[in-house]
């Protein structure tokens, strides 16, 4: 019997996000082990600084460095990540698989909705792009930043005195707490970070276990693949990262087509730019940079300058 290392973060909802992957794998292959193995990253070792401050410590991501690094060393076979928290590009030697199929992709508020929040009620959220897109339908809203795994999120609305929280519906469905949502944001007015509610599959690129490659393979959804490559291709012309407003929406049409939209906001979200693009799924990365293009003729170029230039104050 073979055995795969396959690494993750520290969460619940990590663990979730391993199990969910490795449960058709465990009955195709029979004959092969899959052992899951922690590892901690610097955002989950530090809940206090701006996650750009332990990027740059890190030198990487927050949610991620240690555990392309452990893959790069051989300490692991495989890593699934939340695919929203990889840069948009690989670490030389390593590269991503298709993932298997997508959870809900939209952002969830938990404790109220948009209609019942009274003016001035306090919502928390740390991600640049959900406070613009919050500020942009509801500029009389108080944000109150907030970090954390998902469950100590949702208690905030308690333990801080909140009126709601905003998370991923993705999280709260793989964690069965789909009974928090209070509502789910529509895409045309929050789109989602780009490869929000997929995994992130990542190999490395040379690696002499090229029968897990094919097992790894068999349960990858090359729709949804399409998909992500077009929104991580427009957030990478952008010069983007998780901590600027950028969101995007890749969706295959029934004709076998793609359309991708985006959108990015200013902080205070009072400029919001968008563009909707449709082209071959067999070129999303073509799709990806043409909508980037779009946004850019529209100034997302001075917007995303000045976020980073008020973030890197903070």
């Amino acid at each position: 019997m073979v055995q795969y290392l396959v690494g993750s973060r520290a969460s619940n909802l990590a663990k979730a996000q391993v199990r969910e992957y490795l449960r058709p794998l465990r009955e195709r292959f029979p004959g092969s082990t899959f052992t899951h193995r922690v590892i901690l990253e610097g955002g989950d070792k530090d809940r206090r600084s701006l996650l750009s401050n332990v990027s740059a410590v890190s030198g990487g991501s927050a949610f991620s460095s240690e555990q392309e690094a452990a893959l790069s060393r051989g300490d692991v076979d495989v890593v699934v990540h939340s695919l929203k928290d990889l840069p948009t590009s690989n670490p030389n030697g390593l590269t991503l698989l298709p993932p298997p199929g997508r959870e809900d992709v939209r952002d969830a508020l938990c404790g109220s909705t948009l209609a019942g929040l009274r003016k001035g009620a306090k919502v928390g959220t740390g991600a640049p792009r959900r406070i613009a897109q919050l500020l942009a339908v509801r500029p009389d809203l108080e944000i109150i930043p907030i970090r954390g795994n998902v469950p100590p999120r949702l208690k905030k609305i308690e333990t801080m005195g909140l009126d709601a929280v905003v998370l991923a519906a993705a999280g709260l469905r793989r964690l069965g707490l789909a009974d928090a949502i209070g509502e789910l944001l529509p895409l045309d007015l929050f789109p989602p970070s780009p490869g929000q509610g997929a995994l992130g599959i990542q190999v490395r690129t040379d690696d002499p276990s090229a029968p897990l490659r094919e097992m790894l393979s068999t349960v990858g959804d090359l729709a949804v693949d399409a998909e992500i490559r077009a929104e991580r291709a427009l957030l990478a012309e952008l010069h983007g990262g998780c901590s600027v407003p950028v969101g995007a929406y890749g969706e295959t049409l029934p004709d076998g087509g793609l359309r991708l939209f985006g959108q990015v906001s200013s902080l205070d979200g009072t400029t919001q730019i968008s563009g909707l693009l449709t082209g071959p799924s067999e070129e999303p990365e073509k799709l990806g940079a043409a909508l980037a293009a779009t946004l850019i003729d529209q100034g997302a170029h001075s917007i995303l300058d000045a976020v980073r230039a008020t973030l890197a104050t903070r």
